[in-house]
């Protein structure tokens, strides 16, 4: 019956919600028109004193009302306004006077009067005295009623605003989530929409399941899970996983971002925890889900400030209090996102409260693959699109940015009018998500043309020959982005660690740019300023973070680094760190040098190839100086291989 009743109501028409205010508008309304009819209904025309006397000697005049001594109110007799000579005011009321002029003396006026009356003019006058108590009560209440209606602005406006809970200064504390449920509308994301999250799929979907079949695991003794935790970087799926959780979910989903429960009134985001698991507890089973739970689920006590830091600390209390407060069989499941796991307090974070934590990383090149199956299917693409080469192109890329190159992608199709996009769009809206947007308008003389020619062509050089370094996909020295005169992107592999002779090798590719400016002009330039900030980087962290370095020794001052008041170790040490980063790099900075002196001539025709086209690819890499030696098998090599010992069934 009630689903029914339901129905019913979605069917019909959608009721107007009341709203206070409207009172105020119909009340305003109804003075405003009593102002226009009685305005309307007056039709007095102003006269002269002369042509008063005029009037008045002719035996038209019916009565004189003198109003509070200032203006005489003239009525014209039934006769007259018969006439033809006043059809103007004929059709005007008895209740209001026909004519009215500003008497100005009023001992002159009497006196007109009387010498009137001495001529023989019978004339009626009578004095009245009113009194306009419009304009002293609109002096009195109208400031009262334009105070209190800025302050109900003011207020309606730090509570969030209207239309919804929480919009008016009552609800201030009443919770501002979303609900989705079969009355309130369905999210359309579904699992099917979600690619590249294979694991974090089967958690989330095994919540679902708890919810649509609990006795299924709690007929074993098992108990449903208070909280499940997603973690990971930013763009990697997060909010999309819970919109499908909530998509697939037949229960009431809560959604509210953890900003949402931050106000500038005390007491307020306790408030409305309250109220949010309040609702759950009435919907359940149901899940609710918390965007950004770190806006206040930050460690209690850390850069404590007086004031704004208690009220978040309240809220956070109240949640605390709320998840131990219902119990695992009321069926309502907390939700959360963030991607800064480590600042959480660490009550929030225990077993009881998050259960489970999933981590929901940076996708692999299966991932990616899939991701971009997803996405491209809402693109019309040509006959040379391949899912796995994109995803080949685009390691280390996360959800958020594939579909970002997928649009990028598409609009640059349409703009160029294309009726399909295809793999050179792919390439170009690369380009501008790695390197930034084209500069077509940036002049660079030809001296500076050359120094970037050779600057790139020794990063090509340098990768196309080490045999750790990633291998080289397009070398160009067209200007992109804020600062950016040209740039080689590699294809790096899919690794989880990486060895000593990987990252120096690594080093000496960043360092080929300025070698190779070294080596041709005996001059260096400004160029490898991002170089050298990474070449520092990498250097630190082999030294002072993996242990790489025989001098330090199997040490790591990563954790205690990030202290910015104690020092994790003494100075001597800091002085043998930074004296072996110096000889580190200075080692890799020679031995690029080295390379590309033994190298020379295959530097000199990459460098002139660049100066004449401009952007080379791995093809034109190979036709110039020779396939890549020492070259390693590439992710989508080593993928095919996999499959086909899969097929094949070998290990």
């Amino acid at each position: 019956m009630e689903n029914e009743n339901k129905n019913k109501n979605n069917g019909g028409p959608k009721k107007l919600n009341f709203n206070s205010y409207w009172i105020y508008g119909i009340i305003i309304l109804v003075l405003i028109a009593i102002q226009l009819v009685t305005a309307m209904s007056i039709q007095t025309k102003d006269i002269s004193q002369s042509q008063f006397e005029k009037i008045a000697s002719a035996g038209d005049v019916k009565k004189v009302v003198v109003v509070n001594k200032s203006i005489a109110n003239i009525y014209l007799t039934e006769d007259a306004l018969e006439s033809e000579k006043y059809s103007e005011v004929k059709n005007t009321s008895d209740i209001h006077p026909h004519f009215k002029y500003e008497i100005g003396e009023i001992g002159y006026f009497y006196d007109r009067v009387q010498s009137l009356k001495d001529s023989g003019v019978n004339l009626d006058i009578r004095a009245e005295s009113k009194t306009n108590w419009y304009a002293p009560l609109i002096g009195w209440i109208l400031p009262f009623i334009l105070l209190i209606g800025l302050w109900l602005f003011i207020m309606k406006r730090m509570s969030g605003g209207a239309g919804g809970p929480g919009g008016q200064i009552f609800n201030i504390g009443k919770s501002k989530a979303t609900l989705f449920d079969n009355t309130n509308g369905k999210v359309n994301v579904t699992f099917a929409d979600v690619a590249g999250l294979d694991e974090a799929k089967e958690e989330v979907m095994e919540v679902v399941d708890f919810l649509k079949n609990p006795k299924k695991y709690t007929s074993l003794g098992g108990k449903i899970p208070k909280g499940v935790l997603l973690v990971g970087p930013p763009g990697t799926g997060k909010t999309l996983l819970a919109k499908a959780v909530a998509g697939e979910a037949a229960v009431p989903f809560f959604s509210i971002s953890g900003s949402d429960f931050v106000e500038m009134f005390v007491g307020v985001g306790a408030s409305r925890v309250r109220d949010l698991f309040k609702q759950a507890r009435e919907k359940a089973p149901c899940i609710i889900f918390i965007d950004e739970i770190d806006a206040i689920g930050r460690a209690r006590g850390k850069g404590a400030v007086q004031g704004g830091n208690d009220e978040r600390e309240n809220t956070l209390n109240q949640l605390l209090v709320e998840m131990d407060g219902f119990s695992t069989d009321k069926g309502v499941i907390l939700m959360a996102a963030t991607n800064r796991p480590d600042i959480l307090d660490g009550a929030l974070m225990r077993p009881g409260r998050f259960d489970r934590q999933i981590g929901i990383d940076r996708p692999d090149l299966k991932g990616r693959e899939a991701i971009f199956k997803v996405h491209l299917k809402n693109i019309k693409t040509g006959p040379d699109m391949e899912a796995d080469t994109l995803a080949e192109m685009t390691p280390g890329f996360a959800g958020a940015e594939i579909a970002n190159v997928c649009n990028e992608a598409a609009l640059i199709a349409a703009r160029r009018n294309k009726k399909a996009v295809d793999m050179d769009d792919f390439n170009y809206a690369l380009d501008r998500v790695i390197g930034g947007l084209e500069k077509k308008n940036k002049l660079i003389s030809p001296k500076e043309k050359k120094i970037i020619a050779y600057h790139e062509a020794g990063h090509a050089i340098c990768g196309w020959f080490l045999e750790h370094a990633s291998p080289l996909v397009k070398v160009t020295i067209v200007p992109r982005g804020v600062g950016t005169l040209g740039y080689a992107q590699y294809l790096p592999k899919e690794e989880y660690i990486t060895r000593t002779e990987a990252l120096l090798d690594r080093m000496c590719m960043t360092m080929g740019g300025r070698a190779a400016e070294k080596i041709v002009f005996d001059k260096i330039s400004t160029g490898a300023q991002s170089d050298l900030d990474q070449v520092t980087k990498m250097a630190y962290s082999m030294i002072a973070i993996y242990g790489m370095n025989e001098k330090v020794g199997n040490v790591s001052f990563y954790g205690m680094q990030q202290d910015q008041f104690n020092k994790p170790y003494s100075d001597d040490t800091a002085t043998i760190i930074d004296q072996e980063v110096r000889l580190m790099i200075d080692s890799q900075y020679a031995r690029a040098q080295q390379l590309l002196t033994d190298k020379r001539e295959e530097l000199n025709a990459l460098a002139n190839a660049l100066l004449e086209n401009e952007v080379l690819l791995k093809s034109d890499v190979e036709r110039l100086i020779g396939v890549r030696p020492n070259g390693e098998s590439s992710s989508k090599e080593l993928t095919a291989k996999r499959k086909e010992d899969e097929s094949t069934g070998e290990n």
